[in-house]
């Protein structure tokens, strides 16, 4: 069985099989070459960055995302965060917009790292994992989809009123798996200058996900 993936001990327990699977191990070796003889994002260390600020256990929110950001220093292994000093890209600064208008409060947009919401149960999932220095979409096709299709299958069959925020047809496409019954899904356009006035924009994602919360006798996210 492959067994040497570091990851938070509560996802290690959830996603054992998938470890074991042929289509992983490809994957992990395909992985680790690229990371000797390319520029790869996130840093290796930060490519379940996402799973350790959010263990199995804490989940309350599920944001998809496609690909890490693949310039110098931006990717952290959180879908659309960056870290701390890089200029906010399009796509937050309207995530950012959004919030403000939909809380009717002023986010802490003065960086772009989402480790806070991480850690409040947001988990922020890129379907891809890894990507090759400006070269985006690079690592798609290698495994990390269904992978990351295994994880959200997972969520949805092992829990319970969870909060998946699909952007976007790609992030739709991969929600097909969500069980709506038990789950409270919401769709918009994705929030890139490309379409977010064609929906995302005035969608309310974040009162709609705090008011589900509360409801279920959970913490709202401090956004």
């Amino acid at each position: 069985m492959f067994v040497d993936v570091k990851i938070e001990p509560s996802w290690k327990k959830v996603l054992e099989k998938e470890f074991s699977e042929k289509y992983f191990e490809s994957l992990v070796e395909f992985v680790k070459e690229e990371y000797k003889k390319s520029t790869v994002y996130p840093m290796a260390k930060f490519i379940f960055n996402a799973f350790e600020l959010t263990p199995f256990d804490k989940v309350k929110v599920v944001i998809l995302g496609q690909d890490p950001y693949h310039g110098p220093n931006q990717a952290n292994g959180l879908a659309f965060s960056v870290n701390n000093e890089i200029k906010l890209p399009p796509s937050l600064v309207n995530i950012y917009k959004e919030i403000e208008t939909d809380i009717g409060q002023k986010t802490n947009n003065n960086h772009g790292n989402l480790e806070s919401w991480a850690k409040q149960g947001v988990l922020l999932l890129n379907a891809t994992l890894t990507v090759r220095s400006n070269q985006a979409g690079s690592h798609q096709n290698k495994g990390w989809e269904k992978f990351t299709d295994a994880i959200v299958k997972i969520l949805s069959d092992k829990k319970e009123n969870l909060v998946f925020i699909l952007w976007g047809n790609y992030a739709q496409k991969k929600g097909v798996v969500i069980n709506e019954n038990k789950h409270l899904v919401i769709k918009s356009a994705h929030p890139s200058p490309l379409s977010a006035y064609n929906g995302f924009f005035g969608s309310k994602p974040f009162s709609q996900t705090n008011a589900y919360l509360i409801f279920n006798n959970q913490d709202p996210i401090i956004w």
